[in-house]
């Protein structure tokens, strides 16, 4: 224990190491954050009843994959503990493709049920918050061809938290590249009508996103088929077990309610901006489709944070956890300063990627300008919220998550319900949620209260 004391961190967490494992897991969410930004990008030339409307189902459809996104990475999790008892005894690897499979189980039932609920209590929920008829006839349209996607997504998302819980990257790079050229061609085809293929609009992308994300899917298990090392045990299928489920679930189901809950703050978010205009609505759109580029960047080092740390208490090294945090946080500011820097400088340059409408463009500047401000002061905060869930304390990080969206329900009250403010000032809302956290999340890490944890 002195020489670990010592030395805590070893040369597979060094920058280098923490950038290699990061750098692929970046480049796919970039890629996949593409699928978002071509519809909108496409959508923007359509029109602004679809580029708001495409907003909203957007969120929430995420809600809905969010269920099977948040298990995911509660699997992630576990899979990077034993991942790292595994390296550190050399044994013990055949139990990480045990936990694969009985993921496997409990997300493709979980995928079928939410398709099913979906279809009979979407319309009465989206009817009930919407209150432009010509935006709630658009968003159901694109929920109705979108969900069935859920099932592609929530089984793609179990191969992703394999592949980054081990650490073995480089698919994710290839399965990405796959999904959105998919994407980019099949949008052009479908919202267009190209190739004698009628043009279903807002109907066209989200339908386009679902085949995409069938193919993601295939990818992965070919992949996987050939490729996976064989120690890990995913080419031999393991039968349901329910003890062995209500583990992963004592972790992962706290993950699943705090990534629906994540997401939901940015339903609730638009629907308030709904109430303002369909123009306000559009803009908020065109912004948050900006905001998500650098959201990912955030997410990739997050993913990474998450991953190294569940390794790094698997190794039996608690010790290195802090260390491992602060060399994650300085790489993702070093490639996120840069970023913001040219979103703020040449606004209308990144706006006019999304839409041609003049008055779009630039009635969007000073909320971009803001939302990059807002970044900046709240960078860190998904490292830290996922090194907290990378501890195994996935609870409290519900519990963060639920006193961030109280007090941001309360913001988004008062200047947007009762001040009826500009979208610019609304956008403020997004830096009190991640303040929030992030100061629940440093109070805790460096209480080390979760070093008494166990794998």
């Amino acid at each position: 224990m002195e020489k670990r004391s010592s030395h805590p961190l070893p040369d597979s967490y060094s920058f280098k190491a923490i950038w290699r494992t990061t750098f692929p897991i970046l480049v796919a969410l970039v890629m996949e954050e593409l699928l978002g930004m071509i519809d909108t990008a496409f959508l923007g030339r359509v029109g602004e009843v679809e580029l708001g409307a495409s907003a909203i189902a957007g969120v929430y459809y995420t809600i809905l994959y969010m269920l099977g996104f948040g298990f995911s990475i509660g699997v992630q999790i576990i899979i990077g503990w034993r991942n790292g008892e595994a390296r550190e005894s050399g044994k013990g690897f055949g139990s990480i493709g045990r936990v694969f499979w009985q993921g496997i189980w409990f997300l493709g039932g979980l995928a079928f049920l939410t398709i099913g609920l979906s279809y009979l209590i979407s319309p009465v929920i989206l009817k009930a918050v919407i209150s432009s008829d010509n935006i709630y006839g658009a968003t159901r349209a694109y929920v109705d061809w979108r969900t069935p996607g859920l099932l592609f997504g929530f089984l793609a998302a179990l191969f992703r938290a394999f592949y980054v819980g081990t650490r073995e990257t480089a698919s994710l790079t290839w399965n990405s590249i796959v999904m959105v050229g998919s994407n980019i061609l099949l949008d052009w085809l479908l919202i267009f009508g190209h190739w004698g293929l009628p043009a279903m609009g807002i109907e066209g992308a989200a339908l386009a996103s679902t085949i995409a994300e069938g193919i993601s899917l295939v990818f992965f298990i070919v992949w996987a088929a050939f490729t996976a090392d064989r120690k890990y045990g995913l080419q031999k299928p393991v039968k349901p077990v329910w003890k062995e489920l209500r583990q992963l679930l004592s972790t992962a189901a706290w993950v699943m309610v705090e990534y629906v809950l994540s997401i939901a703050v940015w339903l609730l978010f638009f629907l308030f901006i709904e109430h303002l205009g369909e123009e306000q609505l559009a803009i908020a759109n065109i912004v948050r489709s900006i905001s998500e580029v650098s959201f990912v960047f955030s997410a990739a080092f997050a993913s990474t944070a998450a991953t190294l740390v569940s390794n790094i208490i698997g190794e039996g090294r608690p010790e290195g956890v802090v260390p491992v945090i602060r060399r994650v946080t300085i790489l993702c500011a070093i490639v996120m300063l840069p970023l913001l820097a040219l979103f703020s400088l040449f606004p209308e340059q990144i706006i006019s990627i999304f839409t041609d409408i003049p008055v779009l463009v630039q009635n969007s500047v000073p909320t971009l300008r803001v939302m990059c401000a807002a970044t900046l002061v709240t960078l860190p905060w998904n490292i830290y919220l996922q090194s907290v869930a990378g501890t195994g304390d996935t609870r409290i990080c519900l519990r963060f998550d639920a006193v961030a969206l109280i007090i941001y329900c309360v913001y988004c009250t008062f200047i947007i319900g009762y001040l009826k403010s500009s979208i610019a000032v609304c956008w403020t809302a997004d830096g009190v949620y991640s303040l929030c956290i992030l100061v629940q999340c440093l109070i805790y890490i460096h209480r080390g209260k979760w070093r008494k944890r166990t794998t």
